[in-house]
């Protein structure tokens, strides 16, 4: 006996590297979707405001299914 330990694994490393990776592709995938999320309600949006701008008043979108109309 000299003293040694047997070779493990680190007190401070985390025993399975992927973990890391999977959460960093989560994040990227959550910052992706809320990007498309936000350039889409901003395309909305500008439609609507080039159509007011250009002095219409029929503008807003008309939900065509109404709850109980016939």
């Amino acid at each position: 006996m000299d003293g040694q330990q047997p070779p493990g694994p680190d007190p401070g490393q985390d025993p399975d590297p992927r973990r890391r990776a999977l959460i960093g592709l989560l994040l990227v995938a959550a910052l992706v979707m809320t990007g498309l999320l936000l350039s889409r309600v901003l395309k909305n949006v500008s439609r609507l405001q080039d159509c007011v701008m250009s002095g219409r008043t029929n503008c807003a979108p008309i939900d065509s299914t109404s709850p109980g109309g016939s």
